[in-house]
């Protein structure tokens, strides 16, 4: 897998191995030992899908006091995904980036904890 800092490089853009053939393909989405040597040793605890129709903006979400990483791929059809830097304090605060992630580029993005979160479809 291909893994690219973002503007804020706590923010990683992840493009999986894909391997296709007539069939169809497969993805592995996640492998812990994997993903911790890129950098991303968060311990994934839950796992959500959400369906959007398109032109529907979501977010920006984030989580307080109890803050979440995310590791966001989508299922079906492309999204804007984007991530702001909500960390008082940091020298990022208020900076935001993000990227284009489809179905058909299986790429990922992980978004630590201390960013907000949101995407438009």
């Amino acid at each position: 897998m291909k893994v690219t800092p973002l503007d804020l490089p706590e923010i990683l853009l992840i493009e999986p191995k894909v391997f296709g053939d007539a069939r169809g393909y497969f993805v592995e989405t996640f492998q812990a030992t994997r993903y911790a040597e890129a950098g991303i040793a968060e311990r994934f605890v839950q796992d959500n899908l959400s369906c959007s129709t398109r032109g529907t903006l979501r977010g920006l979400h984030l989580q307080h006091p109890v803050s979440q990483g995310k590791l966001v791929y989508v299922v079906e059809g492309k999204v804007f995904d984007v991530a702001l830097d909500v960390r008082v304090g940091s020298p990022s605060f208020g900076k935001w980036t993000g990227a284009h992630l489809s179905s058909r580029d299986h790429r990922q993005m992980y978004i630590p904890p201390g960013f907000a979160h949101g995407f438009c479809v």
